[in-house]
This record gives structure tokens, sequence and C-alpha cells, in this order.
């Protein structure tokens, strides 16, 4: 299903992968499972010479976080959803014989007060043994899995993960010979998911689409004064990469693609002239229009303009010109990290 090379080392290797099922040294299968606000996703893969093949996986829209913002916590029929869709992580876990994982939960069970007892509940009734990670855990995973499309000849780098319930940023010197050193991180409590529920719904109107990009630039307000990235961007020393469905999707409509297709996405890169015209055609359909658009679809239609607005934000404060599209990011880096303790502990 593909290959995934292991790129650029990144500073620091983080907490210890969790070999939670007993690998067998040498001969491996390995599994990574990003629980979200909005998605669950899976990778299942093989390591190879240079990186990993994926054997298989899943993804399904799950939206844990629904009602979040208003209640505090997950509801019944969101953890419902979610329990059914880790039911089938297990089992396929389960057919392909892994035996090494690590599960992560985000942001919505780092918000809800029932998280904790939403993660005992999974563990009695799946086996998956989830752990809720911190913002810059998750911001480190993402810049592992898609440090390979960074380019070691731009010094720094802004790569961003806008998620469900939260948008993560990462501020990277590219160091000679390809180390990555994160010199600063900034976690927004806004998503695709919490700004659709705080705005009454995904078809935000002019004024509110530019209020959530006023929103955005005032919280990173301060981000920016801690380490002018706006200084190294007029001198042209910044690239800027992003992964998240919001730049997937928009990769996709820009390049006009009938299905969506992950080999022709993942890597694009988009002028930001491009961005605005996609994001201002999104904005004018209906949300009917919108789910009819083959990358965007029923599931995503709600919510595609909540990322379009946060995207513009980032690239009005930043103008660096271009985006980086990587369909790419945390399952990928848990597997990178899983192979790597496995590969440290044989030798």
């Amino acid at each position: 299903m593909g290959v995934i090379s292991a790129g650029h080392p990144v500073a620091g290797l983080g907490p210890a992968a969790r070999r939670s099922l007993g690998a067998a040294d040498g001969d491996g299968v390995y599994a990574a499972i990003d629980l979200g606000t909005n998605n669950c996703r899976m990778l299942v893969a093989r390591p190879t010479p240079d990186g990993f093949r994926v054997i298989d996986s899943y993804s399904r829209i799950t939206r844990l976080g629904e009602g979040l913002a208003g209640s505090g916590k997950l509801s019944r029929a969101a953890m419902d959803r979610t329990l059914d869709a880790l039911s089938h992580c297990a089992d396929k876990m389960h057919r392909r014989g892994v035996t090494a994982a690590r599960t992560v939960a985000t942001e919505a069970c780092r918000r809800a007060r029932n998280g904790p007892d939403f993660l005992d509940e999974v563990r009695r009734r799946t086996g998956l043994r989830l752990e809720t990670i911190s913002p810059a855990e998750e911001a480190r995973l993402a810049l592992a899995g898609c440090a390979p499309l960074l380019d070691a000849d731009i010094p720094y780098a802004l790569v961003f993960d806008i998620g469900g319930g939260s948008t993560e940023l990462l501020w990277v010197e590219v160091q000679p010979g390809g180390r990555l050193d994160v010199q600063g991180l900034a976690s927004l409590p806004l998503g695709v998911v919490t700004v659709a529920e705080e705005c009454g719904g995904g078809d935000l109107c002019d004024r509110t689409y530019r209020a959530v990009k006023e929103r955005v630039v005032h919280l990173l307000r301060p981000f920016e004064s801690m380490h002018t990235l706006a200084d190294r961007v007029r001198r042209g020393e910044v690239q800027m990469l992003g992964t998240s469905g919001t730049v997937t999707t928009l990769g996709g409509v820009h390049l006009g693609l009938k299905r969506y297709d992950r080999s022709l996405v993942d890597g694009i890169s988009i002028d930001f002239a491009d961005i605005l015209d996609v994001s201002r055609r999104l904005c004018c359909m209906t949300l009917r229009e919108r789910a009819q658009q083959p990358c965007v679809g029923r599931e995503r239609a709600d919510l595609v303009l909540s990322g379009c607005a946060i995207l513009e934000a980032l690239c009005e404060l930043w103008p660096v010109g271009r985006l980086r599209v990587a369909d790419r990011g945390l399952r990928e880096g848990m597997l990178l990290d899983l192979m790597r303790v496995d590969a440290m502990e044989v030798a």
C-alpha cells in the first residue's frame, strides 16, 4: 500500500513507544492508532531498509468531540460510534498479527471530563490501551511523520496540524544534515469541529469567517512576538508544511480530482493565491454543493470552511507564499518511533 521513508532525524525520541503486544525482533508488524476529535485512523506496517511499507489502514470519521464544546463531556452517541471504529481497528490488528503498537488519543479526550472513563471503556471492550498525549507530544509525532517532505535547503519551517479540536504549530530550525530542532510550539484550542460548533454550524457567513481568522491571528501574536517568524519570512528563510484533513482536502480540490488520491496529494506545493481561490469557491457553495465535491464529501462538508478560515489566518500572518501538503503525520511518526526503538534494542 506504499512505502514511507524514515527521512530526516528529529531531535528527541520522546517517550519510549509502548510494545504492548510483544514484538518478535527483526520480524515485527507495527500498528499506530490516532484517535482525534473528528477521526479515528490506523496504519499497520512492516519495516523496510529506508522506512516502512503500509500493509493495512483504517479511517473513519466518528466525531468523538461532537457537542464537547458546549457540554464538556463526550456524548454517549459519539462514544458508541468511536467504540465501533476502534473495534474494527482491534480486529484488523489481530488479523495482521501486530506485534507492537502505539495507540493515542488527542484533544477530545484531553478536554472531556469523562475522557479517562471513556478510555477505560475502550480498554474493557476492545483490549486497546489508548494513552492521552500532550499537545507537545502530538506535535512532535506529527513532525516526525512528515519530516521527509521538508526542504533541507530552507533553514526554517513552520509546521502545523489543523485538527478537529485544536491546532498545533511548530517552529523548526532545519540544521545542516537535515536534523530538525524544534524552537517553539503553539497549541490553539481551535479546530474544525470546535469552530463549527461555536459558530452555529459549518456554513460560516463572511462576518463569522473573518471573526475566526481574526481570533486565530490574535491567539498567535504572542508566538510571533516570541520567535519573530515574520522577519525570517521576509528574508525568504521559511517553508510552510501543513498536515491535516483541511490541507489535503484543499489539495484535492485544487487538483480537480474526481476521487481523492493520496499519492497525488501528498507532497504537492500550493501557492497561497490558489489556497485563497479554493477557499473562496468553497465559501460560495451551499452545504449540499460542498458535499457533492469529490474531495470534500458529506462528512466534511460542514467542517471544511472552519479549516479554511484557520488556514487563511496562518497564511496572512506568515505570507511564506507556498504551502507543502502532507497526507501523513501522527501515525507515521508513531510507527517510525516504534521501529526505531526496536532497532536500538536489536543493536
